[in-house]
């Protein structure tokens, strides 16, 4: 299942948002545009949706509060809305769901609460709230159905959806010092500082497998890179090994204290494609990664899509990199554009003179990037 709409009322930064998605999709914009708002949109319906105890009070909290996440142009309508279409066709007309989420601070106790909470299948609505049992109790409102097991039983299947979704932002330092700084993996590990766990987790075949296709990338993209492995250390703590080429027949293996922090970044972004089928989320992939490896990762999402057959994987990335924005095979209908304005930032998708100039050889770094950068940047320098 692939989402192809996400529509959007006071989320964070966005007043209004109305959006298609494809099987990849980019968002490209300047620093402070919203990209990583834009993502978390779907982080959030995995926190409502987890089978181990999602909530829509505990999702609002981890964010600071209704106040953080609604809009600050809102001024008049108060209540942040959230509307996800999804498909097995990205081009069918009517969804095969959709899930339309609303709510607002309750004006006594300040407690959010459900303003509408709407399930659509096949173009017929199947849930719809408040019903007459909120509106008896009107505490069953501080809860969406989405959440409850008992309650998501006819639209479990979004449910489930929702709550497999996977965010990767890794942060090489938190894994290679990860027990020297002795800090709390946040839930879900959103900077992979138990990336390595993740990996332990995994059957021997599977994880062979994986690192084997792995390893095949990193020996192109890495000098002297000659072999990939795991293993575990007396105390039962997993960890990667690598060996490279040395002038020295019997060098010794490296662990990943070791590797630079684009060798750990790029295995992270590696397993992440390979791993599982749910909607994958990368912030910024192409730091601490070299121009020529960063140009190679749309290619390497494409085909990595185009390998899975029957099983779908649908991919938003999140950049402004040059290089990453240079490879002439994005598809632009999968590139969405933030634009920062005193009203909010606004999502387009690329208009018709940007596709014919993308069609007619230029490529997407050509077109768009100097649309985002910020107004007066090369003025910055003299402010110092």
């Amino acid at each position: 299942m692939l989402v192809t709409h996400l529509v959007l009322k006071n989320w964070r930064n966005f007043r209004a948002v109305d959006a298609p998605l494809r099987e990849s999709t980019f968002l490209l914009g300047p620093n402070a545009s919203g990209k990583s708002n834009f993502l978390d949109v779907f982080r959030f319906l995995r926190d409502l949706s987890k089978a181990e105890g999602g909530s829509l009070q505990k999702a609002i909290k981890d964010r600071g509060g209704i106040s953080k996440l609604r809009c600050l142009h809102a001024r008049k309508e108060t209540d942040v809305r959230i509307e996800v279409s999804l498909s097995e066709n990205l081009d069918e007309p009517t969804p095969d769901w959709k899930y339309i989420l609303a709510f607002k601070p309750t004006p006594s106790t300040h407690t959010p609460s459900v303003v509408c909470e709407q399930v659509w299948k096949n173009g017929k609505c199947i849930l719809s709230r408040p019903d007459n049992s909120d509106i008896e109790d009107k505490e069953q409102l501080t809860e969406t159905y989405i959440e409850n097991v008992r309650t998501n039983k006819e639209f479990r299947e979004i449910a489930e959806f929702f709550s497999k979704t996977t965010y990767l932002h890794l942060v090489p330092q938190l894994l290679k010092f990860g027990e020297r700084i002795s800090g709390q993996i946040l839930e879900d590990d959103p900077f992979g500082q138990g990336f390595l766990d993740r990996i332990a987790k995994v059957s021997t075949k599977t994880r062979s497998a994986r690192l084997k296709w792995i390893e095949k990338a990193l020996t192109v993209a890495i000098p002297h890179f000659a072999e990939l492995g795991f293993e575990r250390d007396d105390a039962g703590h997993p960890h990667l090994k690598a060996l490279y080429e040395h002038h020295r027949p019997k060098a010794g293996w490296q662990r990943e204290e070791q590797f630079s922090d684009g060798t750990l970044r790029l295995i992270g972004l590696l397993w992440s494609l390979l791993e599982g089928d749910s909607l994958l989320l990368l912030e910024e992939p192409e730091l601490s990664l070299n121009q020529s490896i960063i140009e190679q990762i749309p290619l390497m999402i494409r085909n990595l899509l185009a390998d899975r057959k029957k099983k779908q994987r649908q991919i938003i990335t999140s950049t402004h990199s040059e290089a990453l924005l240079s490879n002439r095979g994005i598809d632009a209908r999968g590139v969405l554009i933030l634009e920062s304005s005193h009203e909010g930032t606004k999502v387009r998708t690329i208009s018709k003179p940007e596709r014919d100039a993308i069609n007619s050889g230029f490529s997407i770094a050509e077109v768009i990037l100097p649309k985002t950068r910020p107004e007066n940047v090369s003025n910055l320098g003299e402010n110092f």
